[in-house]
Protein backbone atom coordinates (compact mmCIF):
# COMPACT_ATOMS: atom_id res chain seq x y z
CA UNK A 1 0.00 0.00 0.00
CA UNK A 2 3.00 2.27 -0.42
CA UNK A 3 1.43 3.86 -3.50
CA UNK A 4 -1.65 4.80 -1.45
CA UNK A 5 0.51 6.57 1.14
CA UNK A 6 2.36 8.35 -1.65
CA UNK A 7 -0.93 9.47 -3.19
CA UNK A 8 -2.14 10.81 0.16
CA UNK A 9 1.13 12.68 0.60
CA UNK A 10 0.75 14.09 -2.93
CA UNK A 11 -2.77 15.38 -2.14
CA UNK A 12 -1.54 17.00 1.08
CA UNK A 13 1.27 18.65 -0.87
CA UNK A 14 -1.22 20.15 -3.32
CA UNK A 15 -3.19 21.62 -0.42
CA UNK A 16 -0.08 23.49 0.69
CA UNK A 17 0.92 24.48 -2.85
CA UNK A 18 -2.40 26.20 -3.56
CA UNK A 19 -2.31 28.40 -0.47
CA UNK A 20 -2.27 32.16 -0.96
CA UNK A 21 1.19 33.48 -1.99
CA UNK A 22 2.79 35.82 0.53
CA UNK A 23 4.26 38.08 -2.13
CA UNK A 24 2.13 38.38 -5.27
CA UNK A 25 4.72 40.50 -7.05
CA UNK A 26 7.36 37.80 -6.76
CA UNK A 27 4.82 35.11 -7.68
CA UNK A 28 3.94 36.79 -11.00
CA UNK A 29 7.60 37.51 -11.74
CA UNK A 30 8.57 33.90 -11.07
CA UNK A 31 5.64 32.65 -13.14
CA UNK A 32 6.95 34.58 -16.16
CA UNK A 33 10.39 33.05 -15.65
CA UNK A 34 8.86 29.57 -15.48
CA UNK A 35 6.83 30.23 -18.66
CA UNK A 36 10.12 30.82 -20.45
CA UNK A 37 11.84 27.76 -18.94
CA UNK A 38 8.93 25.33 -19.16
CA UNK A 39 7.08 26.62 -22.20
CA UNK A 40 9.17 28.72 -24.58
CA UNK A 41 12.24 26.49 -24.25
CA UNK A 42 10.06 23.52 -25.27
CA UNK A 43 9.08 25.07 -28.61
CA UNK A 44 11.96 23.56 -30.65
CA UNK A 45 11.28 19.94 -29.65
CA UNK A 46 7.51 20.43 -30.08
CA UNK A 47 8.03 21.96 -33.53
CA UNK A 48 10.35 19.16 -34.66
CA UNK A 49 8.13 16.34 -33.43
CA UNK A 50 4.92 17.92 -34.75
CA UNK A 51 6.18 18.60 -38.26
CA UNK A 52 7.61 15.12 -38.80
CA UNK A 53 4.73 13.26 -37.14
CA UNK A 54 2.20 15.19 -39.25
CA UNK A 55 4.20 14.27 -42.35
CA UNK A 56 4.31 10.59 -41.34
CA UNK A 57 0.56 10.45 -40.60
CA UNK A 58 -0.25 12.02 -43.97
CA UNK A 59 2.11 9.78 -45.94
CA UNK A 60 0.95 6.58 -44.19
CA UNK A 61 -2.69 7.48 -44.79
CA UNK A 62 -2.07 8.30 -48.45
CA UNK A 63 -0.15 5.06 -49.02
CA UNK A 64 -2.99 3.02 -47.47
CA UNK A 65 -5.77 4.51 -49.59
CA UNK A 66 -6.28 1.64 -52.04
CA UNK A 67 -10.09 1.57 -51.99
CA UNK A 68 -11.73 3.64 -54.76
CA UNK A 69 -14.68 4.20 -52.41
CA UNK A 70 -12.60 6.55 -50.23
CA UNK A 71 -12.71 10.19 -51.32
CA UNK A 72 -9.42 11.89 -52.08
CA UNK A 73 -9.79 14.31 -49.19
CA UNK A 74 -9.61 11.44 -46.67
CA UNK A 75 -5.87 12.08 -46.19
CA UNK A 76 -6.48 15.61 -44.97
CA UNK A 77 -9.36 14.53 -42.75
CA UNK A 78 -7.38 11.72 -41.09
CA UNK A 79 -4.41 14.04 -40.52
CA UNK A 80 -6.69 16.67 -38.98
CA UNK A 81 -8.62 14.32 -36.70
CA UNK A 82 -5.54 12.32 -35.59
CA UNK A 83 -3.62 15.49 -34.81
CA UNK A 84 -6.36 17.26 -32.87
CA UNK A 85 -7.81 14.30 -30.98
CA UNK A 86 -4.70 12.40 -29.96
CA UNK A 87 -1.30 13.33 -31.33
CA UNK A 88 -0.93 16.96 -30.26
CA UNK A 89 -2.53 16.79 -26.78
CA UNK A 90 -1.36 13.32 -25.72
CA UNK A 91 1.87 12.44 -27.54
CA UNK A 92 3.30 15.94 -27.14
CA UNK A 93 2.39 15.84 -23.43
CA UNK A 94 4.25 12.53 -23.07
CA UNK A 95 7.29 14.12 -24.70
CA UNK A 96 7.01 17.12 -22.38
CA UNK A 97 6.74 14.75 -19.42
CA UNK A 98 10.26 13.63 -20.28
CA UNK A 99 11.68 17.08 -20.90
CA UNK A 100 9.81 19.31 -18.44
CA UNK A 101 9.17 16.67 -15.77
CA UNK A 102 12.80 15.65 -15.47
CA UNK A 103 13.95 19.28 -15.34
CA UNK A 104 11.46 20.21 -12.62
CA UNK A 105 12.23 17.15 -10.51
CA UNK A 106 15.99 17.69 -10.87
CA UNK A 107 15.78 21.40 -10.04
CA UNK A 108 13.70 20.97 -6.89
CA UNK A 109 15.52 17.79 -5.89
CA UNK A 110 18.87 19.55 -6.12
CA UNK A 111 17.53 22.34 -3.91
CA UNK A 112 16.42 19.71 -1.40
CA UNK A 113 19.72 17.82 -1.16
CA UNK A 114 21.74 21.08 -1.02
CA UNK A 115 19.50 22.25 1.87
CA UNK A 116 18.24 25.34 0.03
CA UNK A 117 14.66 24.31 0.79
CA UNK A 118 15.55 23.94 4.48
CA UNK A 119 16.93 27.48 4.40
CA UNK A 120 13.63 28.77 2.95
CA UNK A 121 11.69 26.99 5.69
CA UNK A 122 13.94 28.51 8.38
CA UNK A 123 13.19 31.97 6.96
CA UNK A 124 9.47 31.26 7.33
CA UNK A 125 8.80 30.87 3.60
CA UNK A 126 6.17 28.39 2.39
CA UNK A 127 8.65 26.53 0.20
CA UNK A 128 6.05 24.43 -1.64
CA UNK A 129 3.99 27.47 -2.57
CA UNK A 130 7.14 29.45 -3.34
CA UNK A 131 8.68 26.84 -5.66
CA UNK A 132 5.84 24.81 -7.14
CA UNK A 133 2.89 27.17 -7.70
CA UNK A 134 4.66 29.35 -10.34
CA UNK A 135 5.63 26.18 -12.24
CA UNK A 136 2.05 24.89 -12.25
CA UNK A 137 0.79 28.30 -13.36
CA UNK A 138 3.32 28.37 -16.21
CA UNK A 139 2.24 24.89 -17.35
CA UNK A 140 -1.46 25.77 -17.28
CA UNK A 141 -0.83 28.99 -19.21
CA UNK A 142 1.62 27.81 -21.88
CA UNK A 143 0.91 24.10 -22.46
CA UNK A 144 -2.30 24.90 -24.43
CA UNK A 145 -0.24 27.34 -26.54
CA UNK A 146 2.26 24.56 -27.28
CA UNK A 147 -0.53 22.17 -28.28
CA UNK A 148 -2.22 24.67 -30.62
CA UNK A 149 1.19 25.35 -32.16
CA UNK A 150 1.69 21.59 -32.51
CA UNK A 151 -1.68 21.14 -34.23
CA UNK A 152 -0.93 23.82 -36.81
CA UNK A 153 2.60 22.62 -37.49
CA UNK A 154 1.56 18.97 -37.73
CA UNK A 155 -1.02 19.71 -40.42
CA UNK A 156 1.48 21.96 -42.18
CA UNK A 157 4.06 19.15 -42.11
CA UNK A 158 1.50 16.77 -43.58
CA UNK A 159 0.79 19.23 -46.39
CA UNK A 160 4.49 19.61 -47.20
CA UNK A 161 5.06 15.85 -47.26
CA UNK A 162 2.12 15.26 -49.60
CA UNK A 163 3.10 18.17 -51.81
CA UNK A 164 6.68 17.00 -52.27
CA UNK A 165 5.52 13.41 -52.79
CA UNK A 166 2.94 14.52 -55.35
CA UNK A 167 0.28 12.36 -53.68
CA UNK A 168 -2.45 15.01 -53.60
CA UNK A 169 -3.09 18.68 -54.31
CA UNK A 170 -3.24 21.56 -51.86
CA UNK A 171 -6.95 22.13 -52.58
CA UNK A 172 -7.89 18.51 -51.82
CA UNK A 173 -5.76 18.44 -48.65
CA UNK A 174 -7.33 21.63 -47.31
CA UNK A 175 -10.79 20.29 -48.18
CA UNK A 176 -10.01 17.22 -46.08
CA UNK A 177 -8.83 19.33 -43.15
CA UNK A 178 -12.05 21.35 -43.26
CA UNK A 179 -14.34 18.35 -43.78
CA UNK A 180 -16.39 17.19 -40.78
CA UNK A 181 -14.47 19.57 -38.49
CA UNK A 182 -15.93 19.55 -34.98
CA UNK A 183 -15.01 22.60 -32.83
CA UNK A 184 -15.65 20.53 -29.69
CA UNK A 185 -12.59 18.47 -30.52
CA UNK A 186 -10.45 21.56 -29.91
CA UNK A 187 -12.13 22.04 -26.53
CA UNK A 188 -11.55 18.37 -25.74
CA UNK A 189 -7.86 18.56 -26.73
CA UNK A 190 -7.15 21.73 -24.75
CA UNK A 191 -9.00 20.40 -21.69
CA UNK A 192 -6.81 17.31 -21.76
CA UNK A 193 -3.73 19.47 -22.17
CA UNK A 194 -4.50 21.50 -19.05
CA UNK A 195 -4.87 18.36 -16.96
CA UNK A 196 -1.77 16.75 -18.46
CA UNK A 197 0.30 19.89 -17.82
CA UNK A 198 -0.86 19.98 -14.21
CA UNK A 199 -0.03 16.29 -13.71
CA UNK A 200 3.44 16.63 -15.24
CA UNK A 201 4.56 19.57 -13.12
CA UNK A 202 2.87 18.57 -9.86
CA UNK A 203 4.12 14.97 -9.96
CA UNK A 204 7.65 16.07 -10.87
CA UNK A 205 7.61 18.62 -8.06
CA UNK A 206 6.42 15.96 -5.62
CA UNK A 207 9.29 13.60 -6.41
CA UNK A 208 11.83 16.41 -6.39
CA UNK A 209 10.61 17.98 -3.15
CA UNK A 210 10.58 14.77 -1.11
CA UNK A 211 13.82 13.28 -2.42
CA UNK A 212 16.31 12.07 0.19
CA UNK A 213 20.02 11.42 -0.18
CA UNK A 214 22.44 12.89 -2.70
CA UNK A 215 22.82 13.58 -6.39
CA UNK A 216 22.29 9.92 -7.32
CA UNK A 217 18.92 9.97 -5.58
CA UNK A 218 17.97 13.15 -7.46
CA UNK A 219 18.55 11.27 -10.71
CA UNK A 220 16.39 8.38 -9.52
CA UNK A 221 13.65 10.80 -8.45
CA UNK A 222 13.77 12.43 -11.88
CA UNK A 223 13.31 9.06 -13.58
CA UNK A 224 10.44 8.15 -11.25
CA UNK A 225 8.78 11.50 -11.98
CA UNK A 226 8.89 10.92 -15.74
CA UNK A 227 7.56 7.36 -15.49
CA UNK A 228 4.79 8.22 -13.03
CA UNK A 229 3.62 11.31 -14.91
CA UNK A 230 3.58 9.34 -18.18
CA UNK A 231 1.41 6.64 -16.62
CA UNK A 232 -0.84 9.30 -15.07
CA UNK A 233 -1.26 10.95 -18.50
CA UNK A 234 -2.30 7.65 -20.11
CA UNK A 235 -4.83 6.91 -17.36
CA UNK A 236 -6.21 10.46 -17.43
CA UNK A 237 -6.43 10.30 -21.23
CA UNK A 238 -8.58 7.17 -21.04
CA UNK A 239 -10.87 8.65 -18.36
CA UNK A 240 -11.27 12.00 -20.14
CA UNK A 241 -12.05 10.29 -23.44
CA UNK A 242 -14.77 8.28 -21.74
CA UNK A 243 -16.24 11.35 -20.04
CA UNK A 244 -15.98 13.91 -22.84
CA UNK A 245 -16.30 11.97 -26.10
CA UNK A 246 -18.29 8.86 -25.27
CA UNK A 247 -20.71 10.08 -22.62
Amino acid sequence: MNWLRQFGKYILMLGVVFSRPNRWRFYWKQSLIEIEQIGINSLPIVALMSAFMGAVIALQTASSMESPLLPEYTVGYITQSSTILEFSPTIISLILAGKVGSNVASEIGTMRVTEQIDALEIMGVNSLNFLVLPKITAALVFFPVLVVFSMALSMFGGWLALLFSDLTTTEIYILGIRSFFNPFHITYALSKTLIFGFLIVSIASFYGYYVKGGSLDVGKASTQAVVTSSVAILIANFILTQLMLLS
